[in-house]
């Protein structure tokens, strides 16, 4: 199978990563290829599915230049010198057949310089669930990192106990991260450090003439970005600066959840013991996040205080940036397209209501356009006493109800669901997986035949904990 590779990353200087080949597997077995994606790359899904040991890097496609990324990162507010890739390699670069540029990896490929005495393999539980939950993203209309197949490795993987191994196959407008550029600024590079700024202005933001400008423009994606989750219920769970990539895409989906209930304080992952990443922190750390990015940019800036204050000035405008998106997109959700000074509060008085009342977050907005919302609460008097006062807001909408189906998914990658997937899988039976993932593909279609997909879980149904794959 022939790939259009042009491996610009591998082109930088060589502390930039490290050059070295997949850990073979012992038996490759395919779980999934996702077609459209393979088409939109211009590969061809059959050869792909053909290939097993291609999908697990048993075999390299010619061109490929498999290298493992260097990177640095704050990790839960804790500052760690070098990270790197320690379960995933770099295959090079795809260019489509529109020109488009994206990242061929893989994760799970074994050990490389950056495992810290990992083993570099992943298993099946995570590579299903970040086939499941970026695919869904991306259906969504979030910027998300992708996945374009999966494969079993035919080998047990010891994780709490013995599970069995596979390897996804990522794509992405680049894995580059701001602990990417933590890691050069640590080490206080600056020949590093300006090539890859220049790398990065010339794959994603070629209108940034200058490292001020690149700040801008990574700031102004990322705001955008964190609205689109909010507005999804979306929890990324792991937000350290080493998981945020500069392209704009949601990238890394470990301990990730959408939430049931509403809660702005909720917290899936595991390894989150104090709610750095809660769900309403969002916002604050990624802010944060970019404070720690324009610190990396300030050696290649002149003088420092001149720097500092141009800097500042840029991180300032994040908070009008999101909150506008914010607006934009939860304005939508209650059927809103025109501006008055009163939504916002609006908004927020039913966020409270469903906070108070734990009501589910997706059947909520959905039901807002359906007429079911008020189901979703134990007393629905509060949410009738809000409907009044939003019937009266639509009135004069031109048709809330097609922007509310438009902004409001009936189908989310809910967690029980994408755990049943998952424990069908690693029993042999993909069926479950294969069905999350169709109905999953038109989120904001009504499928008679998924409704059970769409219903929230019952009590004993509820997954309270995600977990990382290392």
């Amino acid at each position: 199978m022939t790939i259009r590779f042009d491996n610009s990353y591998a082109r930088l200087p060589d502390r930039f990563f490290v050059r070295q080949a997949p850990v073979p597997v012992a038996a490759p077995a395919l779980i999934a290829v996702n077609e459209d994606l393979a088409r939109r790359l211009g590969l061809d899904p059959a050869a792909l599915a053909s290939d097993p040991a291609l999908l697990t890097g048993n075999r390299l496609p010619e061109g490929a230049e498999p290298i493992a990324q260097a990177y640095a990162g704050h990790q839960f507010g804790g500052w760690v010198p070098q990270l790197g890739d320690g379960r995933a390699l770099l295959l090079g670069e795809v260019i489509a057949p529109d020109g488009a540029r994206f990242d061929l990896a893989l994760k799970g490929s074994g050990q490389t310089a950056f495992s810290r005495r990992g083993d570099g393999r992943a298993w099946v539980g995570p590579v299903i669930r970040e086939y499941i939950l970026s695919e869904a993203m991306s259906a969504l209309g979030v910027p998300t990192t992708r996945a374009l197949a999966a494969a079993t490795t035919g080998e047990t993987i010891l994780r709490e106990g013995p599970r069995p191994g596979a390897v996804l196959m990522r794509v992405a407008s680049s894995h580059i991260r701001v602990g990417t550029f933590q890691y050069f600024a640590a080490r206080q590079d600056r020949d590093a450090l300006a090539a890859l700024v220049a790398h990065v202005i010339a794959r994603h933001y070629p209108q940034a003439d200058r490292p001020l400008a690149l700040m801008g423009a990574v700031m102004e994606r990322q705001a955008r970005l964190i609205a689109r989750w909010m507005a999804l219920g979306f929890i990324h769970g792991v937000m350290n600066t080493d998981n945020m990539a500069v392209s704009g895409e949601t990238i890394d989906y470990g301990p990730c959840a959408f939430m049931d209930g509403y809660d702005p304080r909720k917290v899936y992952s595991s390894i989150d013991q104090f709610g750095r990443y809660a769900y309403g922190n969002q916002p604050n750390i990624a802010l944060w996040n970019l404070a720690q990015f324009a610190s990396c940019l300030l050696p290649l800036m002149g003088e420092e205080e001149p720097a500092i204050a141009a800097l500042t000035g840029v991180l300032d405008g994040f908070p009008a940036i999101y909150e506008g998106e914010w607006l934009r997109l939860f304005r939508a959700k209650i059927g809103i397209t025109t501006d008055d000074p009163g939504d916002g509060e609006l908004i927020e008085t039913l966020l409270t209501r469903m906070a108070a009342a734990g009501a589910d977050f997706t059947r909520t907005f959905r039901g807002l356009g359906n007429g079911l919302a008020a189901a979703e609460f134990t007393d629905p008097a509060p949410f009738r006493a809000w409907e009044r006062d939003w019937r009266a807001r639509i009135a004069a909408e031109p048709d809330p109800w097609a922007v509310m189906a438009g902004a409001n998914p009936a189908f989310i990658p809910r967690n029980h669901r994408v755990e049943e997937a998952i424990r069908a899988a690693v029993s042999g039976d993909l069926g479950p997986f294969r069905r999350l993932n169709r109905v999953l593909a038109r989120p904001y279609e009504d499928q008679p035949g998924a409704l059970d997909l769409a219903l929230a879980p019952l009590p004993d149904e509820e997954v309270r904990r995600t977990f990382c794959g290392t």
